[in-house]
């Protein structure tokens, strides 16, 4: 990949992560200027100490596992958009193995990117013009006595099941190590966040298949 393009990606991408930042911290400092509100220092600290300690060490290691997968350009557009884990993240998987590509390869970069973009655009529009749609009839789909109820708590697992099913059935040996250790991780913490289940789940992968290949027991793949 080009220089020029990669340092052109990092300047753009930084400046519209800190303007990203600050559009969203705007939103409460406004809400409270316009109250007349001033929240205390003490009890905001004491409000966020509760989460800090899972999703700050969560954003680092979402940040060191996904940029290898998403690229330079996936990665500032994914962070800017969000939800990289329920849709960014397969989407971009998925349109590198249907061009069949390699996440680290330029054409992985340039896919990775295309794709993302794509998948925010798509998913605003689809998102407002549902919105609209369903506002009228939304709390009888979702509601605990609506039959479509327990549909709307699978959408994650179906959409990681889909997923993660091709690649399952074309390395099947290499992925019995990290679902195991998977299983036996929420067998005892059942709660623990997914952001941190998935780097979790990269390292064994990764630990597994050097050690299986190392022994001989799976070949290039």
């Amino acid at each position: 990949m080009d220089n020029k393009y990669i340092n052109k990606t990092h300047t753009y991408g930084r400046i519209w992560m800190v303007v990203t930042l600050l559009v969203f911290l705007s939103v409460p400092t406004m809400i409270c200027a316009h109250l007349g509100v001033h929240p205390e220092l003490g009890k905001i600290a004491k409000g966020l100490a509760t989460v800090a300690l899972v999703f700050y060490p969560t954003a680092v290691i979402e940040v060191i596992t996904y940029t290898p997968l998403l690229g330079t350009g996936g990665t500032y557009l994914g962070f800017v958009t969000g939800n990289i884990t329920n849709l960014k993240l397969p989407v971009a998987l998925s349109s590198m193995e249907s061009a069949k590509v390699d996440s680290n390869s330029d054409e992985g970069e340039v896919i990775s990117t295309i794709s993302i973009a794509v998948s925010s655009i798509v998913t605003t529009v689809i998102i407002a013009v549902f919105v609209l749609l369903f506002r009228p009839i939304l709390k009888d789909i979702t509601g605990e006595g609506s039959p479509f109820a327990p549909a709307f708590q699978q959408v994650t697992p179906a959409l990681f099941g889909a997923l993660c099913a091709s690649y399952l059935a074309k390395h099947w040996k290499i992925s019995i190590l990290p679902i195991a250790v998977l299983t036996v991780i929420l067998i005892f913490a059942g709660t623990l966040a997914t952001g941190v289940l998935i780097p979790i789940g990269v390292v064994v992968s990764l630990l597994g298949a050097h050690l299986m290949y190392k022994k001989g027991w799976v070949g290039q793949e």
